[in-house]
């Protein structure tokens, strides 16, 4: 048996307007570009995808599932400037066929800087997805799936998640393979016996979500062009290897990152058939939840630092790491204790600027990484360059420290 994951991380940030050294009004976001941009994904991506998703749960009666998260901030941007695409997430609910997971509201970095701040979001993002669709989700991603045993601990201390997507990093796995189910070390007084700890772990496979995140375009790519009959008969592979194949993506894959011309809905579209048939009654679809509830874990995943779905590195480098990433990190958490007191004492808008600050893409901006990851680096960022995008930042950190009374 072979059960193919989908999950799809659906992001976008609040990006901020170039913010001048000399402003002093506390508007910091650039919504004509946000609205723009967010239109934009929703019809080269969202739209199109969704309603091809969803006429594969239909035309496969269910069989067919999918998983999202989806941050908190853009959902917000989605009910301002898409709420036709909430209503198609809405309707996948219904079908039974998907899985909503939890994560932090504003894709942010905070388990690396407070502990607080963290589950502030998590909790927030856990009642904003049962409000807007209905449903409580028990798996947890963290922000580009940021992962170590100490997140796994903090987690299963909590006690309200059933497992947690991270990366399959060659280098813990040793020889083992990503495809099987697994959970983190012991804490506390966990049971010896694996089947028995809360907490399961689903790996990303990253070779074969690879394939078709940013491989599936590249003519210069030995397996080009890539078909689903082909991708089909590589995870039919896995057979007696493992028994899940973990394909974790950004949605904007389909369409935005792969455009349409490059037949990737076609792709999408003629998969689930060809999954179905090159092992008849052997391979399926399940959600994170559906794949813990079928499969026992097999062994320990061992993360002591912390690693990431992020660059050929898989590890925090693309968000930490420079001077002017630490720096900028720095002086922004340190202002998560005034900003909280000021929003005790009645303003209603700077907790929530704050937290559209914590977003991790602002830092991703200032990555200066130039070699084999400096072209996705350059892709995402409305900067000339990772100076620009500090200077910016720090001007409305500067701001912010005025409106709070540490300047």
């Amino acid at each position: 048996m072979s059960s193919v994951c989908f999950y799809f991380q659906v992001h976008q940030p609040y990006r901020l307007r170039r913010y001048s050294v000399f402003a002093t009004d506390p508007f910091y976001f650039d919504n004509e570009a946000n609205e723009a941009i967010c239109r934009k994904v929703a019809d080269k991506c969202y739209r199109p995808t969704t309603a091809k998703i969803l006429d594969l749960v239909r035309r496969h009666e269910g069989r067919f599932r999918v998983s999202y998260s989806i941050s908190g901030v853009c959902i917000e941007q989605m009910r301002m400037w898409a709420p036709d695409v909430i209503d198609m997430f809405k309707a996948l609910a219904q079908t039974g066929a998907c899985e909503f997971i939890n994560e932090t509201t504003h894709h942010s970095l905070s388990f690396l800087f407070s502990k607080a701040e963290f589950d502030e979001q998590v909790a927030n993002h856990e009642n904003l997805i049962r409000e807007t669709f209905g449903v409580t989700p028990t798996v947890f991603r963290n922000t580009e799936l940021i992962y170590s045993n100490e997140l796994a601990a903090h987690m299963a201390r909590k006690g309200k998640h059933r497992a947690i997507l991270c990366e399959g990093v060659d280098r813990l796995l040793g020889y083992r393979s990503p495809n099987y189910v697994y959970v983190p070390p012991r804490i506390d007084n966990q049971p010896e016996e694996l089947s028995e700890r809360p907490l399961k772990l689903l790996l990303k496979n990253f070779r074969l979500s690879d394939d078709i995140a940013f491989r599936f375009s590249n003519r210069g790519w030995k397996e080009w062009p890539l078909t689903a009959e082909k991708f089909a008969g590589w995870v039919n592979q896995i057979n007696g290897d493992g028994y899940c194949c973990n394909l974790f993506m950004d949605y904007e894959t389909f369409g935005e990152h792969q455009w349409a011309d490059t037949g990737i809905f076609e792709f999408l579209d003629a998969l689930p058939g060809w999954i179905y048939d090159t092992n008849p009654g052997h391979n399926d679809f399940l959600t994170p939840g559906q794949l813990v509830d079928c499969y026992q874990p097999v062994g320990e995943y061992s993360v002591d630092r912390f690693i990431s779905w992020a660059d050929t590195e898989r590890d925090l480098t693309a968000w930490l790491g420079n001077p002017i990433q630490d720096n900028a990190a720095a002086e922004l958490y340190k202002l998560e204790g005034p900003v909280k007191a000021k929003h005790r004492e009645g303003d209603p808008y700077i907790l929530e600027d704050w937290r559209k600050l914590t977003t991790s893409d602002h830092l991703y901006y200032m990555c200066t990484k130039y070699w084999s990851d400096g072209d996705v680096h350059k892709y995402f960022s409305p900067y000339d360059s990772p100076y620009d995008a500090y200077i910016n930042f720090m001007n409305v950190i500067d701001n912010m420290k005025v409106r709070v009374g540490t300047a």
